[in-house]
């Protein structure tokens, strides 16, 4: 059954969500994880895709936007099917993608923006109540 950990951040700085995404990604490729990034919008892909070049100058994170042939160990769409991903799902959407249980894991990763609190109690819920082993980390 998928695992699911809730990452809090202590602000509410939207940018703050796409560094602990791209700290998740890069501490599970680490350990051979393969990573699938579910952003909000096109936007925020291109966005994240941009941090991950730059998020560990010493590293290299391999990674490309949904269909590009290089994103095979991390991918990042929006709200597209996630192909032959299915070990690790970082979610950046406030909704619970129709996908999610194919993954051994999911990250939702929440601000303290009103909306992000909002849908963490919501996603909680969702998934306490289907009974998937849930954990909290506060950042």
């Amino acid at each position: 059954m998928t695992l699911v950990g809730f990452y809090v951040v202590q602000t509410s700085d939207p940018g703050q969500r796409l560094r602990v995404a791209a700290r998740l990604a890069d501490k599970a490729f680490q350990r051979g994880h393969r990573i699938f990034i579910n952003a909000t919008d096109e936007a925020q892909a291109t966005e994240i895709n941009e941090l991950l070049w730059s998020f560990r100058p010493a590293s290299f994170l391999p990674h490309g936007l949904h269909g590009q042939e290089h994103c095979e160990t991390i991918a990042i769409g929006w709200g597209q099917e996630p192909n032959n991903h299915n070990d690790l799902l970082i979610n950046l959407q406030l909704e619970i993608p129709s996908f999610f249980s194919r993954f051994a894991r999911v990250a939702e990763v929440v601000t303290q923006e009103p909306d992000s609190l909002a849908a963490l109690r919501k996603s909680w819920t969702f998934y306490k109540e289907r009974g998937y082993q849930l954990e909290k980390h506060d950042l």
